[in-house]
């Protein structure tokens, strides 16, 4: 049987869609006035923009399974920032009053949303309403991702909890609503994101990955519960130079998240390349391993990926490795985007 095939999450926007993308955005700043500017209104769309979000998702899809992908994603078409958009669903959040931050190690800085109460789910559930929308386009299993209550925490500014801890147990039990609503809905496909755990490895071995379970609450093992940590992003297409994690966090966490209660454990490699003996101490969840890099425009060739992907099943079994990009597409062009899953896709299936 060939390896698997999944993507991340984001993928290029068709141009007709109602929503600003922050991939869009100079230098990839989250704006205080794209932050401002948000329609709130597409968080319930009318008919019309609906139509569009749905166009959008079936198209984004399409383009997924034409190039041979197995585990597709939605796109993330209805966000303007993955994050922000899950945020907009939570009770004590601020999107008015905005607070100047520094992020990413200094990376950037900008304007983000102000927590200024107890964090909550708002109201029904609003993922399952996206995942049905997505699934009915299409009959390959479609995979909801969600931002991580580490990476929701350092995308936003603390005016109330002061306890980055805390705060983040109350973020996964607001997540774990739409994790279980999802899972009612029937989606058997659903990843976390947490970057951040690659960025700050001591806070997520003394509480990221509790929060983590947390998030996962009440769902067994007949649902494939991903974790995603990438290493960094980068501010523009063909960014060099961008802040990347250490490369030895993933080493750090390795058992420990192994040890959790996910399934799937998303990590980079085509960016830069890991120490391969990283895989053997992932000893019983599946690596979902990145081989093409998604913050360049060099078309990887279908032998080098062959090649990565031959050394990495000298250190784990194929039946424990799936394919994927490091991180989502939203900075490629959708052609580009197509040309690397496919090629991405024919080294899979060639193995």
């Amino acid at each position: 049987m060939p390896l698997t095939t999944t993507v991340l999450g984001a993928y290029p926007k068709p141009d007709y869609v109602p929503v600003d993308d922050w991939f869009t955005i100079p230098d990839g700043q989250v704006s205080a006035s794209a932050t401002r500017a948000y329609d709130e209104a597409l968080l319930a769309p009318d008919a019309e923009a609906e139509a569009l979000f749905v166009r959008a998702a079936a198209e984004v899809i399409a383009d997924q399974a034409a190039c041979g992908i197995d585990i597709v994603t939605d796109g993330e078409v209805r966000r303007e920032n993955y994050i922000h958009y899950h945020c907009r669903h939570l009770t004590g959040i601020d999107f008015a009053d905005l607070t100047h931050k520094v992020l990413r190690d200094g990376a950037y800085e900008t304007d983000l949303p102000t927590v200024r109460g107890a964090i909550a789910a708002k109201g029904e559930p609003f993922l399952p309403h996206d995942y049905r929308t997505a699934q009915a386009s299409t009959d390959r299993p479609v995979k909801v991702t969600l931002p991580g209550p580490m990476t929701i925490t350092d995308t936003t500014a603390d005016a109330y909890y002061d306890d980055p801890a805390r705060q983040g147990a109350d973020l996964a039990k607001a997540l774990n609503v739409e994790i279980r609503a999802l899972v009612e809905a029937g989606c058997r496909h659903i990843q976390v994101d947490e970057p951040l755990f690659a960025r700050k490895p001591a806070a997520a071995l003394d509480y990221g990955i509790d929060n983590l379970n947390r998030c996962f609450d009440g769902v067994d093992g007949s649902v494939a519960r991903a974790v995603h940590v990438c290493c960094g992003y980068p501010t523009k297409l063909d960014d060099i130079d961008y802040k990347k994690a250490d490369p030895n966090a993933y080493l750090e966490m390795a058992e420990a998240l192994d040890s959790s209660v996910v399934d799937q454990i998303s990590i980079e490699d085509a960016h830069r390349h890991n120490d391969l003996a990283l895989l053997e101490r992932f000893r019983e969840s599946t690596v979902i391993f990145g081989s093409i890099a998604i913050a360049s425009s060099a078309l990887e060739p279908v032998s080098a990926i062959r090649r990565r992907l031959t050394e990495a099943l000298a250190h784990i079994d194929a039946k424990r490795l799936i394919v994927a990009p490091d991180c989502g597409l939203g900075f490629l062009t959708r052609d580009l985007a197509m040309a690397k899953l496919r090629h991405m896709c024919e080294a899979a299936r060639s193995i």
